[in-house]
């Protein structure tokens, strides 16, 4: 490849996994423009349509198909001597990417880092908010906080303990509707999640899906405005004193907590605080969660 292929190559990567141009723009913080003029002087390079165009979108042609699992395996070497240097480094200072759900971030993460500022003022947290999962193998994520039965990425798992979880509604939706719901439900709300049938329990069966939402912190605000009931983890009934567990309804074991990291960052100084500072605070919240 000729040196100012490399440039380009990214750009080629955005879009063949997305497949737009502007899906690809968000995702390298690059304008529309930008990633259209590159992957146009890619292929005047090497002198072939890398993708098909479309209303759809753009798919690889037969040149795309061979080049990708190419510039794969070049940006996995490119990622691995990055965090190669990284892993060498000793200071107690320099950026942290951090990625977790909003379920948590605001009012039990966020206390943390501020503790954590004040011990390590030199280490700075770049915050990625999602309910996505953002691929450390993939460098998309130094740190992560997830929430899941079980991890298969081939990263370094902290595993600290299993959520619990409840079915919760606010104080005032219980003594207003709960009250004068039928036997099963009937006449109660449910707040879902967007991306699945996430249903009410068995006693509750005929209460009536009517709102969904993927975003836990959300799903809690919800019901604090008396929409509903849902399943929660029961540490918001601490952040928010207005929820109560339904009448009647049992406490669930949930997914487990991890904390994860790639291999190579390990031994980094930094993320070492760091992790390690997170596990103590978490666990020290262990009978909350």
């Amino acid at each position: 490849m000729r040196s100012f292929d490399w440039e380009l190559l990214p750009y080629f990567l955005a879009v063949a996994r997305t497949g737009s141009l502007r899906a690809a723009a968000s995702t390298i913080n690059a304008s529309y423009g930008t990633v259209n003029r590159n992957i146009q002087a890619l292929e005047a390079s090497y002198g072939v349509r890398l993708f098909h165009r479309s209303k759809r979108g753009f798919t690889l042609t037969e040149f795309g198909e061979a080049l990708l699992p190419v510039v794969e395996d070049a940006e996995q070497t490119i990622l691995a001597a990055r965090r190669k240097v990284e892993g060498l480094d000793k200071s107690e200072s320099g950026t942290i990417r951090f990625s977790l759900s909003p379920t948590l971030a605001y009012d039990f993460i966020a206390p943390i880092i501020g503790r954590f500022n004040e011990k390590y003022p030199k280490i700075d947290i770049e915050f990625h908010l999602t309910s996505e999962v953002e691929s450390i193998t993939n460098d998309e994520t130094d740190v992560s906080l997830r929430a899941a039965d079980s991890v298969m990425d081939d990263v370094v798992a902290r595993k600290l303990f299993r959520l619990v979880l409840g079915v919760y509604a606010s104080e005032t939706y219980i003594q207003n509707v709960f009250q004068n719901a039928g036997h099963q439900g009937e006449g109660l709300s449910w707040i879902g999640l967007a991306d699945e049938n996430w249903r009410p329990p068995s006693m509750l069966q005929m209460a009536q899906i009517r709102h969904r939402v993927s975003d836990g912190y959300m799903r809690a605000c919800l019901l604090n405005q008396h929409c509903g009931m849902s399943h929660m983890p029961a540490i918001f009934e601490h952040a928010f004193p207005d929820l109560r567990r339904v009448p009647g309804t049992d406490l669930l074991k949930g997914p487990w907590l991890w904390i994860l990291l790639h291999s190579d960052l390990q031994k980094t100084v930094r993320v070492r605080r760091f992790v390690d500072f997170l596990a103590e605070e978490l666990l020290s919240l262990k009978h909350a969660l």
